[in-house]
C-alpha cells in the first residue's frame, strides 16, 4: 500500500533585511520538505522584493500577525534585528512553534540559557543559523583536524576581515547596547562558534576591542585570544578596517599546517540571487585552494564544497523525525559566554576565566 508525502513544513519568516532574503528565504525555499509559506516585512520595497523572489509566500506587517496564525505554521524563522531576537524567540516557543533564530540568539548568555530552558519545558525544537560551520574551508580545516592530517593540533587562528572605513547606517552602528551591534557580535559570533566546534570548551579568553573608524560608536576591530580545556589556543580576529586581509584560516600542528585565504564563495553567491539547484553549490576558486605541509614540503588542498543549504536540511529532519537539530541552542549558551569574557578582558586588560 503506498503512503501519500508528507505536505511540506511551512514556514513563517520574520525579517527580510539581508539576513532574510539572502540567507534564510532562499535556502528555506529550496529545501525539501519547506515551504515559505509567510513573512514579515512593513517596508514597501522589501514586500515588492519577497513578491518577486517569492510570489507563493505571503507579506504579513507584525510577528504578531504571524504569531496569531501559530496553528496554520510549523515553524517560525526569525531574521530580524538583534534586539527582537529574545523576546520574538519566546513568544514563538510559548506558542509551541518550533523556532530557528539569527546568531547572536541573545545579547547574554543567561538569556540565551533561560530560551533553552523555554524549549526544553515546552518540547518545542529550538535552534540557531550558525550557518558558518558549513563554510567550505571551515568543512576542510575540519576534515583535516579529525583526519589528524596535522597531527596534534596547538594553534587555530581565524579571521573575518572587511575593509569598510565608513560606518553604514543601521542597527548594527548603533550604540545603544539593546541593539546587540559590532563586529563581535556580529562575525565574532561565528568566529568563536567555529572554535568551540573544533577544539571543545574554552577554560580563559584574552581580548583586544576597539572602535578605530571615525564616526563609529560601536566595536569595529576585535581580537580574542582562547584557550580550550584541550590545550589548544584559538587567536580569532574580526575587523572592519583590515585594507588588507590576512589568511581567512591556519592551523598548526605538530605535523603539518594548513592555510587559506579568501572567502567561503556562498554568501556572495546568495547575495548574487544564485540559488542552491542552479547547478553546482559551493564549490570554492580553484585560485584560492589552501596549503597543507610545512616549509619544506607542501601540497594544494582543493576545498570541500561549502553547504548551507545543510542546515534547513537538518532543521527538516529534525521536525519530521524529531533528530536534533542541526545547530545545539546549548552552543549559542557556551558562545555568548566566551563573547561576555571577552568583554570583560578588554574592559580590564587582563584575563577573564570561564568557570
Amino acid at each position: 500500500m503506498s503512503t501519500a508525502p508528507r505536505p511540506p513544513f511551512r514556514v513563517g519568516l520574520i525579517g527580510y533585511g539581508l539576513a532574510g532574503s539572502a540567507f534564510h528565504a532562499p535556502l528555506i525555499a529550496t529545501t525539501p520538505g519547506l515551504q515559505l509559506d509567510a513573512v514579515v516585512t512593513a517596508n514597501p520595497d522589501r514586500r515588492a522584493q519577497l513578491h518577486r523572489e517569492h510570489p507563493g509566500a505571503r507579506a504579513l506587517d507584525t510577528p504578531e500577525q504571524l504569531l496569531a496564525e501559530a496553528e496554520t505554521l510549523d515553524l517560525v524563522v526569525i531574521a530580524s534585528p538583534n534586539r527582537t531576537h529574545v523576546p520574538l524567540a519566546r513568544a514563538s516557543l510559548t506558542a509551541g512553534l518550533a523556532t530557528v533564530v539569527d546568531k547572536p540568539l541573545a545579547a547574554t548568555a543567561a538569556e540565551a540559557r533561560a530560551l533553552c530552558e523555554l524549549a526544553e519545558k515546552t518540547g518545542t525544537l529550538l535552534s540557531v543559523f550558525q550557518n558558518r560551520r558549513w563554510d567550505g574551508d571551515f568543512l576542510t580545516a575540519r576534515r583535516l583536524v579529525t583526519e589528524g592530517a596535522l597531527g596534534r593540533v596547538h594553534r587555530f587562528e581565524s579571521r573575518f576581515e572587511r575593509f569598510r572605513p565608513k560606518p553604514k547606517a543601521g542597527w548594527r552602528e548603533l550604540a545603544d547596547p539593546a541593539e546587540v551591534g559590532g563586529t563581535l557580535y556580529d562575525l565574532g559570533s561565528h568566529l568563536v562558534d567555529q572554535a568551540l566546534t573544533l577544539f571543545g570548551r574554552v577554560e580563559s579568553v584574552y581580548a583586544e576591542i576597539d572602535i578605530r573608524r571615525d564616526g563609529a560608536v560601536v566595536d569595529d576591530d576585535a581580537f580574542l585570544a582562547l584557550t580550550h580545556a584541550s590545550g589548544v589556543r584559538s587567536h580569532l580576529w574580526t575587523s572592519a578596517l583590515a585594507p588588507l586581509g590576512g589568511p581567512r584560516l591556519r592551523v598548526l600542528g605538530d605535523a603539518a599546517g594548513y592555510v587559506k585565504y579568501g572567502m567561503d564563495p556562498q554568501e556572495a553567491d546568495l547575495r548574487a540571487g544564485k540559488r542552491p539547484g542552479d547547478g553546482p553549490w559551493g564549490a570554492d576558486d580553484p585560485a584560492q585552494y589552501g596549503t597543507l605541509g610545512t616549509d619544506e614540503s607542501s601540497a594544494t588542498v582543493p576545498t570541500d564544497p561549502g553547504d548551507y543549504p545543510v542546515y534547513y536540511a537538518g532543521i527538516a529532519a529534525a521536525l519530521a523525525t524529531g533528530t536534533p537539530p542541526p545547530v545545539d541552542p546549548r552552543d549559542a549558551v557556551a558562545t555568548l559566554a566566551v563573547l561576555e569574557a571577552a568583554h570583560d578582558s578588554a574592559a580590564t586588560g587582563s584575563i577573564a576565566h570561564l568557570s
